[in-house]
């Protein structure tokens, strides 16, 4: 088989019918460019969202969970542990929010090579006090550069620093939170704990997260200073967050540190279970929808192929009676089809990445997500790879069928009919 006549030849079939080839072409080129502009865009999004909420997350989260008595004082009774008991009104067992021994745990966590850093953390509900209403929410009580390492807090300070927190009896509070009560910063704000305690805390920031119902309720202050809103000794920590250098091994290490430490723990997917889904489906559109835009442009090219075959009998047959065999005509016409599906294919890539930046400086400005001025796109060279090997399969399939067709004629009876 001689590959470079048989490749010369299918040139000429292609130029014969140029106006049908750009067609088909320009088919391809249009299925590959919105496949990498839409995928792009779709996991772009997919990374916004993550920002938002994912990334917003520990890995895994150590805490004290409220939560009813495994085993009950029935089921310790000799003369009743081998019953089937049935016991109602059960009360949740107070064993406090705060982790015990949490310093010596936290020293153990960072030594783990596992670990990127541990950051503890402690978080109450509160009231903020604006003259004689008061507005309940919640102060998270951070160790401020382990916090900042971990989440970028400072991507979602909006007014003033992260830092400032290192300032004695400061706060940040939510953007939502801070108009409400007309706050800006500079401003002294009463706080009740639970307790009854009241504090007087000046904002050193206002933070935007985009998601009004954190923002109208959330803050941010140091440690030592949540510690000192709720009377409490300077080892109190109610939530300790662990990063991990491999986040997809958070749910083993979630089950082996509850185990180990006797604590209520919770990896990211578990928390964030809905967003996952959610991005696994806009992930899942996106892949269907480029598909179905090449399935639709091989039919064209199945089209066009079958045409050429009707059209070129009389060529096709003078081949087969100059001893070109079934198997070399298939090859031409798979050749066609692998032809137009790949410069169709490379001008989709190119188009793609055309597309896809122009998205990316269209602007997109809102007053929820001050962080995002334009339109979020994710480039990735796997797209590429994917649209290339997508259009010629497409193609190759499109084209097959009608070459299997014109490997059968039989040249005799063509040209008899003539």
């Amino acid at each position: 088989m001689n590959f470079k006549l048989i490749l010369n030849i299918a040139l000429h079939l292609l130029q014969a019918r140029l106006k049908q080839t750009i067609v088909a072409a320009i088919g391809v080129t249009f299925s590959i460019a919105m496949f990498i502009a839409l995928v792009s865009f779709m996991n772009g999004l997919n990374d916004l969202l993550d920002g938002l909420m994912l990334n917003r997350t520990p890995h895994v989260r150590l805490y004290n969970d409220i939560k009813p008595a495994e085993h009950q004082p029935i089921t310790l009774a000799e003369a009743y542990k081998n019953n089937t008991n049935f016991i109602r009104s059960i009360k949740p067992k107070d064993i406090g929010k705060s982790i015990y021994n949490s310093k010596a745990i936290i020293a153990y966590l960072k030594k783990d090579p596992r670990i990127i850093d541990v950051a503890p953390k402690i978080t109450t509900p509160v009231f903020f006090n604006s003259g004689t209403i008061e507005i309940s929410g919640v102060i998270n009580g951070i160790d401020v550069l382990s916090e900042e390492k971990i989440f970028k807090v400072s991507e979602y300070i909006i007014e003033g620093k992260v830092t400032n927190l290192l300032q004695n009896n400061s706060i940040i509070l939510g953007k939502g939170l801070a108009s409400k009560m007309m706050l800006t910063v500079g401003d002294i704000i009463k706080i009740t704990s639970p307790s009854g305690n009241l504090s007087s805390l000046k904002i050193v920031g206002i933070s935007q997260m985009g998601i009004a119902e954190v923002d109208d309720v959330m803050s941010y202050t140091s440690l030592d200073t949540a510690q000192k809103i709720l009377g409490e000794p300077t080892n109190y920590i109610t939530d300790i967050q662990i990063q991990l250098h491999d986040k997809l091994t958070a749910p083993e290490v979630s089950k082996e540190f509850r185990d180990k430490f006797n604590l209520d723990t919770i990896d990211y997917k578990t928390a964030n279970a809905q967003f996952e889904t959610g991005s696994s489906v806009r992930t899942i559109i996106s892949y269907a929808v480029g598909v179905v835009l090449l399935i639709v442009a091989g039919f064209g090219i199945y089209n066009i192929l079958n045409m050429m075959i009707y059209e070129k009998m009389d060529s096709i047959a003078i081949l087969k009676a100059t001893g070109f065999s079934g198997n070399d005509v298939r090859w031409i016409f798979i050749s066609l089809s692998l032809i137009i599906g790949f410069v169709g294919g490379m001008f989709g890539l190119l188009f793609g990445f055309i597309f896809s930046s122009i998205i990316d400086v269209i602007p997109f400005k809102t007053p929820s997500l001050p962080t995002i001025s334009t339109y979020p796109i994710y480039y990735d060279g796997v797209y590429y790879v994917i649209g290339i090997i997508f259009a010629l399969f497409t193609t190759t399939i499109a084209g097959y069928f009608p070459a299997s067709k014109a490997s059968k004629i039989d040249p005799v009876e063509i040209i008899r009919g003539k």
